[in-house]
């Protein structure tokens, strides 16, 4: 029997919230948090996006702040009753952009650099979190 459609919602919706380190945009990401939660959605952690920039001699500029993602995961957590993480911040690269535009991923094109790592570091955490059926009912009734 199929499961129903409310069952399958609530087996696969999963919320991940993205923000930048600034905090105009962590507010309007908390709020986003709050939404996810009002529908029964949970949230599985927070992405820090436009972390910083690192200059050519290797040192970084921070150009919107820092702490958003942080402040944003530390807040969800204590309003929503469970722990919410960051999964990882990801710096500015012109990589990213241009294998955005031609189609290509930065995991594949420069699968070393430091925004590669972090996705692929999300990546493997969401997989961890992954959350399984096995001892659950699935509201299926014998007619």
């Amino acid at each position: 029997l199929p499961l129903s459609i409310r069952r399958q919602r609530q087996m696969c919706i999963r919320d991940l919230i993205v923000t930048t380190p600034q905090t105009a945009a962590a507010e309007v990401a908390e709020r986003s948090g709050m939404m996810a939660a009002q529908t029964k959605q949970k949230v599985v952690g927070v992405i820090e996006n436009m972390s910083w920039m690192e200059l050519p001699d290797g040192s970084t500029v921070e150009m919107f702040g820092n702490g958003g993602g942080m402040t944003v995961a530390m807040d969800l957590t204590r309003m929503l009753g469970y722990q919410v993480n960051v999964l990882d911040q990801i710096p500015m690269d012109v990589r990213l952009r241009e294998g955005g535009d031609a189609g290509v991923p930065i995991v594949l094109s420069h699968p070393d650099s430091t925004v590669a790592k972090a996705f692929n570091n999300i990546v493997d955490q969401l997989l961890e979190q992954r959350e399984s059926i096995v001892g659950q009912s699935l509201g299926i009734q014998p007619h």
